[in-house]
């Protein structure tokens, strides 16, 4: 991959519903598209309390970068006071490797938009 390609953001869809910041994440959330999404999630989780809804239902992998990001997230949304909640059904393994990874219980997990 040359120096002058950018990935297209992974996390397309942005909208405000009852205060929080709904953001879809779409397609593979591997080693090449992280760091666009990262620095998303970075200026989303900026400032003071933030309220992020993340939709990973679009997402058709997740592999354990992706979900070091969303890691780190939950980590500076919470450090600021904020919320994350997370939208996911099973279809791409995500809830799975959650439960592998001892992570189950970490995140707040919805099967719809809450």
């Amino acid at each position: 991959m040359s120096e002058n390609h950018t990935m297209p953001s992974p996390a397309s869809a942005l909208r405000e519903a009852d205060g929080a910041t709904v953001v879809a994440v779409n397609g593979e959330i591997d080693l090449l598209s992280v760091d666009a999404l990262a620095e998303r999630l970075d200026t989303l989780t900026a400032g003071p309390r933030p309220d992020l809804v993340l939709d990973l239902r679009p997402a058709t992998f997740i592999d354990c970068t992706g979900l070091g990001v969303l890691c780190r997230t939950r980590n500076r949304t919470l450090a600021r006071r904020g919320r994350l909640r997370l939208v996911a059904d099973d279809s791409t393994g995500f809830l799975r490797m959650l439960r592998l990874t001892g992570l189950g219980g970490v995140f707040d997990v919805h099967s719809r938009l809450p």
